[in-house]
């Protein structure tokens, strides 16, 4: 009697509880913005960072003639004349599923800041930016491609991101998870210049 009362109760959890799913995608890591004529604009580091999503410019493809190092004349507060590599262009993001919400993305060429929403495909391989003043509506949407986990040697990346890069979360062979998994325990400790 008292074993069928146990799997009684044993069914009627799993019942309730529902199949297991896998765990999803998460925004963090490596990203590329390609432009229509799908030239990349620059590849981009997205990583949790004190229970909210950020995003910083890691690489930069300038055009012949550019500034080889150009900052933010035009933005505001401490981000003023700081480096544009390295930058954090994306703030306060909180995740709910595969949507990040209620953040701001920064446009570096002219100090302009922009509500923002960023979506992520199921796949955690396009993640779909949309920038707008106001309401959402009158936006515009970017996607993001995300790039392969060794894409940008750890002796090329901004010194101000190696502590976020390193925080992602890693399988046991020590490579990246893909954005999948549980963020890491703990935020770097590092200050994040630029913000």
């Amino acid at each position: 009697m008292r074993l069928k009362f146990l799997t009684v109760i044993v069914a009627s959890l799993m019942a309730y509880a529902g199949p297991l799913r896998a765990a999803e995608p998460s925004a963090a890591g490596m990203w590329a913005q390609i432009d229509e004529k799908g030239r990349v604009g620059g590849w981009f580091l997205i990583f949790e960072h004190d229970g909210v999503y950020e995003g910083a410019i890691a690489k930069m493809f300038l055009q012949p003639g550019e500034n080889p190092h150009p900052i933010c004349t035009r933005c505001k507060g401490d981000q003023k004349n700081a480096p544009s590599l390295g930058l954090t262009i994306i703030k306060g993001m909180q995740r709910k599923g595969l949507v990040y919400q209620n953040g701001n993305i920064l446009d570096p060429r002219d100090g302009q800041v922009y509500k923002a929403k960023m979506t992520l495909s199921p796949d955690g391989q396009q993640l779909t930016l949309r920038g707008y003043l106001g309401f959402e509506l009158f936006g515009q949407n970017q996607v993001w491609k995300r790039l392969p986990d060794d894409v940008l040697p750890l002796n090329e990346m901004p010194a101000n991101l190696v502590p976020y890069w390193n925080a992602l979360p890693k399988s046991p062979d020590g490579m990246m998870t893909k954005g999948v998994g549980p963020p890491p325990s703990g935020s770097a400790t590092t200050s994040q210049p630029g913000r």
